[in-house]
């Protein structure tokens, strides 16, 4: 893996790690991710090269002075990057959040977007998701109490010890968000992600024409098993996944995510949509 370069937007400075030749590929992490979270996701493939901009907060990039945070925002950062770097036509895709972005960038620049890899997406057709609550709860806690407090506060309410009981490997990572450097500072980034939404409809979607694979599991309150069925039941050409829940089995999961990712990038489809 090559070291990060830097790449400004703005007063924004963001961390972009770019390794691999051949198929062109922008792949993000999730809410509170970072490269590390995708190189855990995104297999080794020999004929892609991989980017990944870490968003304004996330690992070492900067918050930057704009607000509110978006997933537009975010998702015109990652662009900037990958036209920065000569990407004219590309692969999208990511886990969660990095699913949304790369949503909003198929919907929005058709003509660069070649194929989409969506892995536990959290956002279908609606801003604000309900399975987003935790997260709006952990930012208001954030932003009330000291993190000590705030983390004691959301473990032992209603909506934390549910998600503790029904999936661990969520509640681990929503108590990792009160743990973080620049918890506090993040906590409007976690506010403003969670209320907001892609802009896609079930109508727009239903008209995206390429290739499509989505990836989704159980035992997951953040990123229902139902919206990774509702994007591929939805999206013409997509084709859907269901691996073991990280929560059952964590070296299982990535590698069935990591094959399933792999196998869909190899295929002639794929290779022949963007030219060598």
């Amino acid at each position: 893996m090559r070291a990060a370069t830097r790449f400004m937007r703005g007063d924004a400075s963001l961390a972009v790690f770019d390794s691999g030749q051949g198929l062109p590929v922008l792949f993000q992490h999730g809410l509170g991710g970072d490269e590390a979270q995708v190189a855990q996701t995104f297999p080794t493939v020999s004929a892609a090269r991989r980017i990944t901009v870490e968003c304004r907060g996330h690992g070492a990039s900067s918050l930057g002075d704009i607000r509110p945070f978006s997933l537009r925002m975010f998702a015109e950062d990652v662009l900037a990057a990958a036209t920065d770097r000569g990407f004219d036509r590309f692969v999208v895709g990511g886990i969660s959040m990095g699913a949304a972005i790369a949503l909003y960038l198929a919907h929005h620049y058709p003509d660069r977007v070649a194929a989409l890899v969506l892995v536990r997406p959290a956002w279908t057709f609606t801003a604000a998701p309900d399975n987003l609550e935790p997260v709006r709860a952990v930012a208001a806690l954030l932003r009330s109490y000291s993190i000590g407090e705030a983390k004691e506060r959301f473990a032992s309410s209603e909506i934390g010890m549910q998600i503790c009981a029904n999936a661990p490997d969520n509640f681990a990572s929503l108590l990792g968000y009160f743990d973080r450097p620049n918890a506090v500072a993040f906590a409007s980034v976690l506010a403003d992600i969670a209320a907001d939404g892609t802009g896609l409809t079930q109508t727009v979607a239903a008209a995206l024409t390429v290739p499509t694979l989505v990836i989704g599991n159980e035992q997951d309150a953040i990123h229902p098993l139902a919206h990774a069925r509702t994007l591929a039941d939805t999206t013409p050409d997509a084709c859907f996944v269901e691996v073991t829940p990280k929560a059952a089995d964590k070296a299982r999961h990535f590698a069935e995510v990591q094959d399933a990712i792999a196998t869909f990038l190899a295929s002639k489809t794929i290779r022949s949509l963007i030219p060598s």
